[in-house]
């Protein structure tokens, strides 16, 4: 029975592996949809070569540091077991290129191109696989030592906090060395206004992203045997708590309706596996309050120009996510306990203080050596004619 457990187990991460390659679609729309008409083949364009240049470090750097594995043997030994390990490492993949998609949206419409590649090289070989490592894989025993002080280990079944808490948190940095958009707040203290190009396809990147974070959640658990309808509900429960806590605060506005439910599904990643659905619907329905809240307060209060609002949606809903699994995972309120608040509340402040550091030093370096943004001119044209040499919509047809 051995091999075709194998065999099963393999297919069943290769279809979660797909399901989250297809949430890089949603990222990609999601970006094209919110940016204005110039930046929008940079936004596709930016999404599928991060993907890219993710895939190569990931494998050659990345899933080693994280998991110890190297690929570097015959191709005798990386078919065995119906080549599972190797399924093992597209379907984490899928999760750390999700780093750079994150951050891509927070530095959209000013940011050199081959300094971000450079970036996404460094965050997704080192910085990322780092925290993942401890995380998942036991590593420098800080799991062992926060159950020695809290009697439960920190835990995050699909990457509240793992995934995305830590890009949010390494995309604030980013926005930040990075400077406002040009024009984004004038000196008189008025702010200009940038509505979203296209809230069709905000629209569409938001629900790919809805529908492949099931692959995202569920095929978290990595065998067969151990899936977990818990899992789809408690996402389902949290995606539509979002969904209507954003329409609430939002006072109907698209762009934060179609944001709500990825606040939601960001918030219930860690604790997806323990909570009680009406503990998820909570957990989502304070995520989209948290994201409309916080969205509004940094763009127009503290004037950081994130231009997706990645930090409020990924940095600031999966930190609460890795708190809200160690209050909504509790016996005590519908959960299936076997975790500690406490081990939640210091394993999300070590995920957090390891992305600023790593944002910091990463963006620091690479705005000192090599310079982070367009000029000014080429930020009036826009990335898509600066960067590659061609807009989304041309105005004219050559004539031939």
């Amino acid at each position: 029975m051995e091999a075709p457990r194998q065999g099963v187990d393999t297919l069943f991460l290769l279809l979660g592996a797909v399901m989250v390659l297809a949430m890089h679609a949603g990222f990609a729309f999601l970006e094209l949809g919110t940016v204005r008409r110039k930046n929008q083949v940079n936004a596709l364009v930016k999404i599928l070569v991060d993907f890219s240049v993710s895939t190569v470090v990931y494998f050659l750097i990345g899933y080693g540091v994280a998991y110890g594995t190297s690929f570097f043997v015959g191709a005798e030994q990386l078919a065995a077991k119906n080549g599972y390990e190797l399924v093992r490492f597209f379907f984490l993949l899928t999760f750390a290129a999700a780093i750079p998609a994150i951050i891509s949206g927070g530095i959209a419409e000013r940011a050199k191109f081959w300094p971000q590649l450079i970036a996404t090289g460094m965050i997704v070989g080192l910085i990322y696989p780092f925290f993942e490592g401890i995380v998942w894989n036991q590593h420098l025993g800080i799991q062992a030592w926060i159950k020695e002080l809290t009697g439960a280990e920190f835990h995050d079944f699909a990457g509240s906090v793992v995934v995305h808490a830590v890009g949010g948190w390494i995309a604030l940095p980013a926005v930040i060395l990075l400077g406002a958009r040009s024009n984004r707040y004038r000196k008189d203290g008025a702010i200009s206004a940038h509505p979203p190009s296209s809230i069709p396809f905000l629209a569409l990147g938001a629900w790919i992203l809805t529908v492949g974070w099931f692959g995202f959640n569920v095929m978290s658990a990595q065998a067969l045997d151990k899936i977990s309808g818990l899992v789809a509900v408690n996402s389902l429960m949290a995606m539509v708590g979002g969904t209507l806590a954003a329409l609430v605060m939002g006072k109907n506005d698209p762009g934060f309706v179609h944001n709500g439910p990825l606040a939601g599904l960001v918030a219930v990643c860690a604790g997806s596996d323990l909570m009680h659905p009406l503990g998820a619907l909570v957990v989502g329905a304070v995520a989209g309050t948290i994201f409309v809240l916080m969205f509004t307060l940094t763009q127009n209060k503290w004037k950081i120009d994130d231009v997706l609002g990645v930090w409020p949606l990924h940095g600031l809903c999966g930190t609460w996510g890795g708190l809200a699994a160690g209050i909504f995972g509790s016996k005590a309120l519908g959960g299936l306990g076997g975790i500690s608040l406490g081990g939640q509340l210091m394993g999300t402040l070590l995920g957090v203080a390891w992305a600023l550091v790593g944002g910091l030093a990463v963006y620091g370096i690479l705005k000192a050596s090599m310079g982070l943004r367009l000029s000014q001119e080429e930020e009036f044209d826009g990335a898509d004619l600066s960067i590659h040499m061609i807009s989304a919509t041309p105005e004219r047809e050559a004539n031939w």
